[in-house]
């Protein structure tokens, strides 16, 4: 607990510091004032929560499917999210529409993924092959609805499909919020079991855990964080991949310690990642999912790496 503590203290020091840096220079943040009340401080919210989101779910999928390259832009649960979130802007809705779009598009894609690879008794590399087959499917359909919308739709979407915080406005919080309590609440809840899961199905049923509601509770619980994030700051891949293996390469503990510390690290990880893109070229606002994918592949083929190098030991 002393470890989540000083996480939660350092997460709360630097979000201070971001909310009072911009335009090249910093100054001490006043909520009175209109620029903080109604930009930055909305902005750095939706940061922290999206962050935070993006690695408790991949915390989460990590322990599911015992692989430490699962993510949920891996597994397809990103592109159904998104293509919720397309498809509602495409019907000209907003507001609450959109985290429930792509909770539904989130949900329907990782349960159709769980489903074939069970079918098809794919294991761990089939998963990640049917996932990307999803996402693929998925980004197909995105496409085509973009080519037949209007311009105003169309520059919406790219918005979300950039991995853009400069959007983010007070008024869309409470919804992803709302969104995202049910989800991080359900997954305290199975952390413990998950820690049970991890000595394989079998073993985990011989100690009385109903695996398949395990995996119903993870994947509900995986795309209500996913779709509200993705309602947020539209995809920004490989945050749920990284920073729970950050964490679990730096700390040790149960899988709810490790899922705590994973959500604030990746609250962390996408607040500096959000600001790095908002003041490293001011006044361009280039999008947070820029800074994670240049830093995303690097650290997914030095794990990969990693595995092999274990695996062969």
């Amino acid at each position: 607990m002393i470890r989540v503590l000083f996480a939660v203290l350092a997460t709360a020091f630097i979000a201070l510091l971001c909310l009072g840096l911009g335009g090249g220079h910093w100054a001490s943040p006043a909520l009175d004032d209109p620029l903080v009340r109604e930009l930055r401080l909305p902005r750095v919210l939706a940061a922290l929560l999206t962050g935070a989101a993006l690695a408790a779910a991949g915390s989460a999928l990590q322990a599911l499917f015992r692989n430490r390259l699962a993510d949920p832009g891996l597994i397809g649960t990103s592109s159904g999210a998104a293509l919720g979130v397309i498809s509602a802007l495409a019907l000209g809705m907003g507001g609450l529409v959109l985290p429930a779009s792509a909770f539904a598009g989130g949900l329907a894609v990782t349960l159709l993924v769980l489903t074939l690879n069970t079918l098809l008794r794919g294991g761990l590399t089939g998963l990640l092959i049917l996932g990307i087959v999803c996402s693929a499917f998925c980004g197909a359909v995105v496409s085509l609805i973009l080519f037949l919308s209007d311009d105003l739709a169309l520059r919406s979407a790219m918005t979300w499909l950039s991995g853009s915080l400069s959007e983010a406005r007070s008024e869309i919080l409470p919804g992803a919020t709302l969104a995202m309590l049910p989800g991080f609440a359900l997954l305290s809840w199975v952390s413990r079991d998950l820690d049970t899961l991890s000595l394989g199905d079998d073993s985990a049923r011989t100690l009385g855990i109903k695996v398949g509601r395990l995996q119903l509770a993870c994947a509900i619980s995986a795309a209500l964080l996913t779709g509200a994030a993705v309602s947020l700051a539209g995809i920004i891949g490989f945050v749920g991949m990284m920073v729970p293996n950050a964490v679990s390469l730096l700390a040790h503990g149960s899988r709810r310690t490790l899922l705590m510390l994973s959500t604030l690290g990746g609250a962390l990880f996408l607040l500096l990642a959000d600001t790095i893109a908002r003041e490293s070229l001011y006044p361009l606002d280039l999008p947070a999912g820029l800074i994670a994918g240049f830093a995303g592949p690097p650290f997914f083929f030095w794990l990969f790496l990693r595995q092999r190098r274990l695996h062969h030991v």
